[in-house]
């Protein structure tokens, strides 16, 4: 098996982004056909687990204020919003983020909001901007 699976390797290569095939097929990996096979729910808990921890580690690059201001539902919102958006996203909601350290949080829930963000993922955010302004 272990001949098998370094043959395929080589011929498949490797790669870390979803790309087109030369049949056309989505595709990851070494060679994962996407649309013909998907992922399993194993291996999207897998990835879930990961992007969580990436998520998780751009909260802890905030401002050390912001941080320090938040309790556990706030610190799980910036979370979710880091998933969603990435780091650089959130940091662009500066007023958001000067809300938050002031322990301003109905004003931070507001400009999640006011927001193209809010917008395009709708109840999701009045979700999470509940539970910004509630903790």
């Amino acid at each position: 098996m272990e001949i098998l699976r370094e043959q395929i390797k080589s011929h498949e290569g490797l790669r870390l982004k979803p790309y087109r095939c030369p049949t056309g097929f989505l595709t990851i990996g070494h060679g994962r056909n996407l649309e013909a096979v998907g992922i399993s729910v194993s291996e999207a808990e897998m990835l879930l687990r990961t992007d969580i921890a990436r998520a998780v580690d751009g909260f802890c690059q905030l401002p050390i204020k912001v941080i320090k201001a938040c309790g556990i539902v706030q610190k799980r919102v910036l979370v979710e919003m880091i998933f969603n958006m990435g780091l650089k996203g959130v940091m662009r909601f500066q007023k958001m983020l000067a809300a938050i350290e002031k322990g301003h949080f109905h004003v931070a829930a507001e400009e999640m909001l006011d927001s193209k963000w809010a917008e395009q993922c709708g109840s999701r955010v009045s979700l999470l901007a509940e539970q910004m302004r509630e903790g």
